[in-house]
């Protein structure tokens, strides 16, 4: 099983830039472990950022794969930055919004930009909670002509099926 840390693409511009939203809620278990009540403080439900890195990852990556028409296996490569300065609380949406900095044969940079929004108070403008340098490789370009397993592959029917659900089919499917 794979989780998907995006909930729906909002916004897909072909090699330029993804938008996409996580809903944040305590039915996820684990909002539970981060940080449980002890015997002097009751529980703090943060998101981890590591799996707000992960979404953002998946935001960029179906950015970069997308670019090429998922032709490639993209991988990622590198976290080259992660600055936060909040916490992502339940109840929150996160707004994951990936730039292509650099794309090529071999891989792309990408720069990511991660908002808290209150669905309780649309009016109230986003949050800025982190920004996200990544940088993925395109495997199959930098790996002389080794194989691959396809179920090692990221985009899966489940990240094929949140495009289509989200109103932006795949223009193909993975091999």
């Amino acid at each position: 099983m794979r989780w998907i840390w995006v909930d729906r693409i909002l916004e897909l511009e072909r090699a330029r830039r993804c938008v996409a939203i996580k809903n944040i809620s305590l039915a996820e278990e684990v909002l539970h472990d981060h940080f449980p009540a002890t015997p002097t403080r009751r529980p703090i439900p943060v998101m981890p950022n590591t799996l707000i890195i992960e979404g953002m990852a998946q935001t960029a990556g179906i950015l970069v794969g997308h670019a090429n028409d998922f032709a490639e296996k993209v991988i990622l490569a590198k976290i080259g930055k992660a600055e936060f300065t909040a916490a992502a609380r339940p109840g929150r949406t996160l707004r994951y919004t990936a730039t292509i900095e650099r794309i090529d044969a071999t891989g792309a940079s990408t720069v990511g930009q991660v908002d808290l929004i209150d669905p309780a108070k649309p009016d109230k403008p986003a949050t800025p909670l982190a920004t996200i340098e990544l940088m993925f490789s395109h495997l199959d370009k930098n790996r002389s002509g080794l194989a691959f397993p396809e179920h090692n592959f990221v985009f899966t029917d489940q990240f094929m099926d949140l495009l289509t659900q989200s109103g932006f089919p795949p223009a193909k499917r993975p091999i």
